[in-house]
């Protein structure tokens, strides 16, 4: 399993030492909370991680603390458990991206296969992050002139086309369109117009 760490918010000790022993003969790194406050005060100093907590806890409740996370621009990746069989709240849970939701006594294989699919997300999101972070530093290089062209290639512009838009000569927008290729490294209009959505769209 993944080396990520997993983050476990529950009001209910005896559950919190199963699923502690249960993560730890399995390789993970798991970090207990007794509540979602302990959880937030420690939030700015953790790495990112799957978050496992119960939809029922005093004071901030599992739903408020996914929200309250969600408006702090946190998304990762959710288990909620719950010793009631609320189905509103777990459509709410779904709503707000939860990966899975189990059912108290859970079932052990149930919560390592939510663990598993909740850190495999995490690490695609982080090297999707990655990729947009790295094609928008490529895009970053290309002058105004050949991002307005770069920006016509991905609009399915040929030459012709691009060059009356922008009165300007076919030959011009070939020149461009080379500066673009050996910044880009591609010559590939498909290839270009790929990264050039890929830099246009939230990671």
């Amino acid at each position: 399993m993944s080396g990520r760490p997993v983050y476990l918010v529950d009001d209910d000790e005896a559950v919190r030492r199963a699923l502690v022993l249960l993560l730890n003969t399995v390789d993970v790194d798991v970090k207990s909370f007794p509540d979602p406050e302990s959880f937030l005060a420690a939030l700015g100093k953790l790495p990112p991680g799957c978050l496992i907590f119960d939809i029922r806890m005093p004071v901030i409740s599992g739903l408020k603390l996914q929200e309250r996370l969600i408006a702090q621009g946190i998304d990762w990746p959710t288990v909620v458990i719950s010793g009631h069989g609320d189905i509103e709240a777990c459509r709410r849970a779904f709503r707000n991206g939860a990966v899975d939701f189990l059912s108290k006594p859970v079932d052990e294989q149930d919560l390592i296969d939510a663990i598993q699919k909740a850190q495999d997300m995490l690490d695609r999101s982080e090297r999707e992050a990655a990729e947009h972070a790295e094609t928008a530093d490529l895009l970053a290089s290309l002058t105004g002139r050949e991002s307005e062209v770069l920006e016509r290639i991905a609009g399915g512009f040929t030459t012709k086309e691009i060059a009356a838009s922008m009165a300007v000569s076919p030959r011009t927008v070939e020149s461009h369109r080379a500066s673009i290729g050996a910044k880009l490294g591609t010559t590939s209009a498909a290839e270009m117009t790929r990264l050039w959505l890929q830099a246009n769209r939230h990671p």
